[in-house]
């Protein structure tokens, strides 16, 4: 079984520029993510784009589930910013597709000290091949039905909704 991993952006792949003091992107480091991770499930790594998801359109959503839809592959991950994973994860449901779906992202960004994206993508990458079909969300451990999970915003967490 291969799995489709679908990059998005998010903070996980952004990385400090020394000229202007901003995060940016530039490339994504999913590739480095699984080298380091030693990952040995079989994945294809696509670059769907790298943004901000307070930035992401209803557009960009769209090619997502364009992409998961043509995607041969019925295990998909997609790596996205945790502020509108939700909202982005609410539309892959609402293509009805007969795939299992996990997004993830990182608090802090992959090429920081103390990055909580290797421990994201690991916890994705497992729970992709257990879970049944539906679109899901897994951050820190915890995996959530993509309609069950709010973002704590002030907590930088997410939890269960009521």
């Amino acid at each position: 079984m291969t799995i489709r991993l679908l990059v998005a952006g998010g903070t996980i792949d952004k990385q400090y520029d020394e000229n202007t003091g901003n995060l940016i992107f530039s490339r994504t480091h999913i590739p480095a993510l699984l080298a380091q991770g030693r990952c040995r499930v079989p994945l294809t790594v696509q670059s769907v784009f790298l943004k901000d998801s307070l930035e992401m359109t209803d557009a960009d959503r769209a090619l997502l589930c364009q992409h998961a839809t043509q995607s041969v592959e019925t295990r998909l991950i997609i790596t996205h910013g945790t502020d509108t994973m939700v909202e982005t994860a609410r539309c892959l449901a609402n293509c009805q597709l007969s795939k299992t779906i996990v997004l993830l992202g990182s608090m802090i960004p992959y090429r920081f000290k103390h990055s909580d994206s290797l421990f994201n993508l690991g916890c994705a990458i497992a729970a992709v091949q257990c879970l049944p079909t539906g679109v899901f969300i897994t951050m820190n451990g915890q995996v959530f039905p993509w309609d069950k999970v709010v973002k704590n915003r002030q907590q930088g967490i997410f939890e269960w909704t009521a």
